[in-house]
């Protein structure tokens, strides 16, 4: 046992009407929501990148936590995973993902990267032995490293092409290894810049294709977790080749692998692509592909990713009603890529950013729930298009324009608009809680 959240108790659910910091108010585990418990449908993840590698930096200024595992030694990346499980045990966290920079610590070379991995991956994995909590997603961080200033697949170098494709099979290795539900692909420099110096074409077919041999190594190892992409629009890079759900379902398309791919949808990258978090999961849901999500919030004064715990119910109620009407997560779960503001330096802070984001995804989810289960918005959505169940409204969606054109002559069609309601449904959302 470490001492860096010592006295801090186990989290229980005690009700909205405590006064105790560290409880939950809205999240028990245990109740029954639609059929099944509510950490099934909800399936909370922490980030071990957010929660445990970050320094507090920001654009504008560097380091303010000064955490005891700081360092870039075996001894400090194990002291880590030591402090990360406590936390899980605390939060009785289901799940957990990472990085595999986040695990162990930078080598000069490929072959040291890859060793320190694998002896990071047998202390975790001896670990997780002890350990109720489980691992949602792996990854590679392709990005950080300034060997991937250019990107990582997109790269124009094949050598950075090739260090990249060696660092994803180990990090699916690890993935498979520890049991994970899924691995996530996070482009975050596939991209550019400018077009003087890039060929887009190129580039395209080199990130489909190292998206098409993750695919042929996830069958020849047998994992049985979904490959899932994490759409990420311009930051860092202008222009990124996976700027959101449709862009990425557009590649997935060119490149045969639509039935293979979901996506992983990140609330703070949906407003930078300047939609909602709930049109990214329900384009997701109607084409198909959703997988998994993570959870947070941007700070909407500001142009870039803050990845803020969420506080926002309301927000959260449209996230998981798409959620639920997507059938519930199978193998994804709700991933708090969330960090600490750079002022929030105690470890009080790590525990209780956690417990209140839990809270409110808890409510959310129960009010989306309620709505679902009452289906009077359903029932409103429905009756807008009952039209095109009548006989005349299939008729003229399986007709040509010279017949719709006669119809319309001989049967004066001549449409008043019809309101659309918004604000009265806009009112009945606010009534679920």
């Amino acid at each position: 046992m470490t001492d860096f959240f010592n006295e801090i108790p186990k989290i229980k659910y005690e009700g909205q009407e405590s006064e105790n910091d560290f409880c939950f108010r809205h999240y028990n585990p245990d109740e029954i929501v639609l059929g099944k418990p509510l950490k099934d449908h909800l399936r909370f993840s922490v980030a071990y990148w957010h929660s445990f590698a970050f320094e507090g930096g920001d654009p504008f200024g560097g380091q303010t936590f000064n955490r005891p595992w700081f360092g870039n030694d075996m001894k400090m990346a194990k002291l880590k995973a030591d402090v990360a499980f406590e936390m899980f045990d605390i939060l009785d966290a289901p799940f957990f993902c990472f990085h595999d920079a986040d695990v162990r610590p930078e080598g000069t070379n490929f072959f040291e990267n890859n060793d320190n991995l694998n002896e990071m991956i047998d202390y975790i994995a001896e670990k997780m032995t002890y350990s109720n909590t489980k691992l949602l997603w792996g990854t590679a961080n392709l990005f950080s490293n300034r060997r991937y200033m250019s990107g990582a697949a997109t790269n124009p170098d094949p050598d950075v092409f090739a260090f990249s494709a060696a660092t994803i099979k180990s990090c699916l290795d690890a993935t498979h290894r520890l049991g994970g539900k899924n691995y996530v692909l996070w482009g975050g420099r596939e991209g550019y810049e400018t077009l003087l110096n890039t060929h887009m074409g190129r580039e395209r077919e080199q990130a489909g294709r190292m998206l098409q041999m993750v695919v042929d190594y996830k069958y020849k190892i047998g994992f049985e977790g979904t490959i899932l992409i994490e759409p990420k629009p311009q930051e860092p890079t202008k222009h990124q080749y996976d700027y959101d759900v449709a862009t990425v379902y557009g590649f997935l398309k060119d490149f045969n692998l639509e039935g293979e791919v979901k996506v992983n949808i990140e609330q703070g990258h949906a407003i930078l692509a300047g939609h909602s978090f709930e049109h990214e999961l329900a384009l997701a849901r109607e084409l198909g592909i959703f997988g998994s999500i993570d959870m947070n919030r941007n700070d909407y004064q500001s142009g870039w990713d803050t990845d803020q715990f969420p506080n926002n119910i309301p927000e959260i109620t449209l996230a998981y009603y798409e959620v639920l009407k997507a059938g519930g997560f199978k193998n994804g779960g709700t991933n708090f890529d969330a960090k600490l503001r750079r002022q929030s330096l105690d470890a009080e802070d790590l525990i209780l950013s956690h417990v209140g984001a839990m809270d409110v995804c808890a409510a959310g989810l129960k009010a989306a729930a309620k709505m679902l289960d009452d289906g009077k918005l359903e029932a409103m959505r429905d009756e807008r298009y009952s039209g095109w169940d009548t006989q005349s409204g299939k008729e003229i969606l399986n007709s040509d324009l010279e017949t719709i054109y006669t119809k319309v002559l001989n049967e004066n069609i001549n449409p008043e608009p019809k309101s659309g309601r918004q604000e009265r449904l806009e009112n009945l959302v606010n009534r679920y809680k």
